[in-house]
């Protein structure tokens, strides 16, 4: 095995030094002007909403939490922030979408850029090419900034391209930006799992993400705000124009309105229809004539209406935050630059109101301080169990130390129970492979395993739907980053429990304790568990698949659900990928 990495290596070394020459670089000198969150949310209309909350609440805390489990909900709170926004706007996110869900959002943000809101846009790099990169048409509207993190050189054409522009510089592609942050005023937010899209709203044909989300009011988003602009103002964050040219995205946008006009004069000929060249075209938002129906035509029960901050139940809480610093991800160039690891821990929001909710809270948060990053302070928090860990982690690849922090858990008699993703539903399959090599492990140990099944029915109705159903034919995958601790602190967050997340990626959580809130968020999980999941036995030293309780399917002893053709590829090339990569 080693042999074949060395070759490996060897190879993309020297083809690394043949393209060097050639390859497209990052621009040198770029202008960044700094700028931070709003100083004081007061004086705004979401501020006096929040208080008037409070204040109706009698809560002896000062920031709120509401729970968003269902796309309804996960949508309609970003379109109340949209239009609730009276000074300021900040988005960040590992990918966004060019798709009909993220259109109207883009459309409401470029709204309240002309009535003088202030926008930041940070994005993640890796995914904005092909279509997609239409969404960096924002960066040249006014009152709008957007910057990309950690960008790749190169042409926009397809990712292929520009990942092989950068071959040279692996670490670039594999280390990411994963936070997700949508802020409002400082005084509001949304934080959890979703990127913007799609299939994170319950809208794409093929599959739907099962996600959960947070909406946070109060000082605790000025703590989001300030991990906000700590990115914001990084030397990794690029202007989008200091990488892409207005005249690049009009070729991007005539190529894609071209894939349009084919697809839709193909199905045109298919149902015997006039091609679309005879058709006068259609108003912005309305389907192509002969196209197919729209993921948006055909999954849209709700109807995207902006959630109701006025009659929102929020839960008001002691909470910190966890972020990696940016510098996790190193900056360019320089024979000594090292990584710059070290978490960002927040003080408990209520140090105003002490009580022993409050004091728990900071000694959590203390624990997690001594820790280089999001998912290493989780491993501590882990460490303080007492009685049950409840996690979900869609991408499951425990390292060492990870295991370590189950089997002493287990140890102290703490029962651990844990949702990801089966093989059929994984987005990312070869990220399964991983997972598979340490299942038998955490069985031996007494960890409880539970895989998603891949059929939307199987969960729209125990888990946080994926949708509203009428996708038939779409399946679910897991995406939600959960953990719920002694039943009485929740975290949400950004966050897998691989070591992507642990050694690569930056992330960020959110840690409330609240036993109202983590016996909300335990109910869903456990009712997802029994009906719509896969549960893992051990048996003479095999698996079992023991079938979702009401579901009329059969225990198995194979990969349910998953094509005889994957579970070949997966086992014969699974074990080239080590768990890092995955």
């Amino acid at each position: 095995m080693s042999s074949i990495y060395a070759l490996f290596g060897r190879s993309v070394a020297l083809l690394a030094i043949v393209l060097q020459g050639a390859c497209a670089q990052l621009p040198e000198h770029v202008d960044r002007p700094v700028s931070v969150a709003l100083p004081s949310p007061s004086g705004t209309a979401l501020e006096a909403l929040v208080q008037q909350r409070r204040r109706a609440d009698a809560a002896r805390f000062e920031s709120g939490f509401l729970l968003l489990g269902g796309p309804p909900a996960a949508y309609g709170s970003r379109l109340a922030l949209i239009e609730g926004a009276q000074k300021t706007l900040d988005l960040q996110y590992y990918a966004i979408h060019a798709d009909a869900s993220t259109g109207r959002l883009l459309r409401g943000i470029r709204a309240a850029a002309g009535r003088g809101v202030r926008v930041r846009i940070l994005l993640d790099d890796l995914h904005s090419t092909g279509r997609d990169a239409l969404v960096l048409g924002l960066a040249f509207v006014p009152n709008i900034e957007m910057r990309l993190f950690n960008p790749l050189a190169g042409a926009r054409g397809s990712s292929f391209a520009r990942i092989f522009n950068s071959i040279g510089d692996a670490s670039r592609i594999q280390q990411r930006m994963h936070n997700k942050l949508f802020l409002a005023d400082n005084v509001l937010g949304v934080t959890g799992g979703r990127n913007l899209g799609d299939a994170y709203f319950g809208n794409a044909l093929k599959g739907n993400f099962i996600d959960l989300d947070i909406l946070a009011a109060g000082p605790i988003v000025q703590d989001l705000s300030r991990s906000f602009d700590s990115y914001w103002n990084n030397e990794r964050a690029y202007p989008v124009q200091s990488l892409v040219k207005r005249e690049e995205l009009k070729a991007i946008r005539e190529r894609a309105e071209q894939a349009d006009r084919e697809l839709a004069d193909e199905s045109a000929r298919a149902l015997n229809a006039p091609p679309t060249s005879q058709t006068p075209a259609p108003a912005e938002g309305e389907p192509k004539p002969g196209a197919p129906p729209t993921a948006a035509q055909l999954a849209r029960a709700w109807d995207e209406k902006p959630l109701d901050l006025r009659t929102a139940r929020f839960v008001w809480a002691p909470a910190v935050m966890l972020a990696d610093q940016p510098g996790k991800i190193p900056a360019d160039k320089g024979p000594n630059q090292t990584k710059a690891p070290g978490l960002v821990v927040s003080q408990p929001n209520d140090r105003a109101n002490p009580s022993r909710r409050a004091a728990s809270l900071e000694a959590s948060s203390d624990i997690a301080a001594g820790s280089d990053t999001v998912v290493e302070g989780l491993l501590q928090l882990i460490g303080q169990a007492n009685s049950d860990l409840l996690i979900i982690s869609p991408y499951f690849v425990p390292g060492p130390d990870m295991k370590q922090a189950f089997a002493a858990a287990r140890g102290r008699g703490v029962r651990i129970r844990v949702l990801t993703n089966s093989l059929a539903s994984n987005d990312a399959p070869v990220a399964h492979v991983g997972y598979s090599r340490h299942r038998q492990d955490l069985l031996k140990i007494g960890v409880e395993l539970y895989e998603l099944r891949s059929e939307q029915a199987s969960v729209s109705n125990a888990f946080g739907s994926s949708g509203d159903g009428s996708v038939g034919a779409s399946r679910s995958m897991l995406h939600s980053k959960v953990l719920v601790m002694d039943g009485r602190l929740l975290v949400v967050g950004s966050m897998n429990l691989d070591l992507r997340s642990q050694l690569q990626n930056t992330e960020l959580a959110l840690l409330v304790r609240s036993a109202e809130l983590s016996r909300t968020a335990s109910e869903q999980i456990e009712r997802g568990m029994r009906e719509g999941s896969w549960r893992i036995e051990l048996n003479d030293g095999s698996l079992v698949w023991r079938a979702p309780e009401g579901s009329g399917l059969k225990d198995t002893t194979t990969e349910p659900d998953a094509s005889l053709t994957l579970r070949l590829m997966l086992k014969l090339f699974g074990p080239l990928a080590p768990d890092q990569l995955l």
